[in-house]
């Protein structure tokens, strides 16, 4: 199966029409409810975005065929689903996705009703959104009332990988040997990863950092650091100049050394406020997909990149 993508944005009415074609040429199209593998026997997984393509490739191995539906290089908030794209969800094996970071995901999969769906947010708790990805209560920004980036912290990773293993195994079960062995490398990985966070976040000089989204909220609170964010979990909120004045004297009162950008969105603002304040800038990546800037080639590469640059910024012991 593959799935084709429209990079454009446009607004939500828009997206609500995509999604009602889309579930049209599903009816004419006959799709079924039911999962049906094609010829070659092969699982079709949809992943919604790279941190759950990440999981279920390395559960599944060469037995089941998976697609992303945000491409390389894609910022994913704000992405749109073409019709086809839409109609395919309902013959997919296996759809894995987080309710909360594309309103046209949520609703395809709501309507199109695949037969098997791991919505990874119902499987751990949520954080509330805010500006500096503080768990506190009753905030919603631009419209999202939770930190959809539950991916950033590896416990998580582990809790998902667990929940996508059983629906893959449940749809092929001539290959759950192989699926368990998958998932037990796949989880220690994980474990070596928190780990690794755990010891190389001690003996920091500074806790906090400043990035330009507040896409760190999980992390921070896993492994006992402050986020300060430009921007809300989504990078498309735009700070007011009373935002920034008050970033900038955090940062200058905390004795912050570095504004953290992503590789998705521009810089801009990381560049504007690290010039004013004398910073340098330094990238953390979120993983909401690959681009040819990523700092490794797999979710388990960047976040190991990502605590080289906390650490550097926080002053950590080598």
């Amino acid at each position: 199966m593959v799935l084709m993508f429209m990079t454009g944005r446009r607004g939500r009415r828009t997206g609500a029409l995509t999604v009602a074609l889309a579930l049209a040429l599903a009816t004419v199209t006959g799709c079924s409810s039911s999962p049906v593998l094609p010829a070659d026997g092969k699982p079709q997984i949809v992943a919604a975005m790279y941190p759950f393509a990440f999981l279920a490739t390395s559960i599944a191995g060469s037995h089941a065929d998976v697609t992303t539906l945000v491409p390389p290089g894609t910022e994913p908030h704000d992405y749109e689903l073409t019709p086809r794209q839409v109609a395919q969800l309902k013959d997919a094996t296996v759809v894995v996705y987080q309710r909360g970071v594309d309103a046209s995901v949520d609703t395809a999969v709501t309507q199109s009703q695949p037969a098997s769906v791991v919505e990874t947010g119902s499987l751990v708790q949520l954080l509330l959104a805010s500006s500096d990805g503080a768990d506190t209560t009753g905030e919603t920004t631009n419209g999202y009332a939770y930190d959809p980036h539950t991916w950033q912290d590896p416990n998580n990773m582990i809790v998902f990988a667990k929940a996508v293993a059983a629906a893959i195994t449940a749809a092929d079960p001539a290959n759950a040997a192989d699926y368990a062995a998958n998932l037990a490398t796949l989880t220690a990985q994980l474990t070596a990863l928190d780990a690794s966070y755990r010891t190389g976040l001690t003996g920091c000089q500074r806790t906090a950092f400043l990035t330009t989204h507040a896409a760190f909220g999980y992390m921070a609170k896993e492994y006992g650091l402050q986020q300060l964010a430009i921007a809300g979990v989504t990078p498309e909120d735009e700070p007011s100049p009373k935002r920034l004045g008050e970033i900038a004297m955090d940062a200058r009162n905390l004795g912050l050394t570095t504004v953290f950008f992503e590789t998705l969105i521009s810089p801009d603002y990381a560049n504007t406020l690290a010039t004013d304040l004398g910073l340098r800038t330094d990238v953390l990546d979120p993983i909401e997909g690959l681009s040819a800037a990523s700092r490794g080639t797999d979710y388990l590469q960047i976040m190991a990149s990502n605590l080289t640059a906390l650490r550097q910024g926080g002053g950590c012991e080598s």
